[in-house]
């Protein structure tokens, strides 16, 4: 995965509303934020798996950011 990629990915985690981040299901989460990547950049299928990987495996922090969010 490319640094912009990574950057547009964290980029829409920050603009996401933190409801929209911590009322999703895990699978709908990782698939919205692809989702909205791909809506960003044109992706293969090499880099849209590993970008679910990589979101997956980072949903824990993802929300942790939301919710300081929430409560800020």
């Amino acid at each position: 995965m490319t640094p912009t990629i990574m950057r547009q990915l964290w980029s829409i985690v920050e603009a996401a509303q933190t409801v929209t981040l911590l009322q999703m299901d895990d699978a709908s989460l990782v698939q919205w934020l692809v989702k909205q990547t791909t809506k960003q950049t044109l992706l293969n299928p090499d880099e849209t798996d590993f970008l679910c990987d990589y979101v997956s495996a980072r949903l824990n922090l993802i929300r942790d950011l939301a919710y300081e969010r929430q409560q800020s």
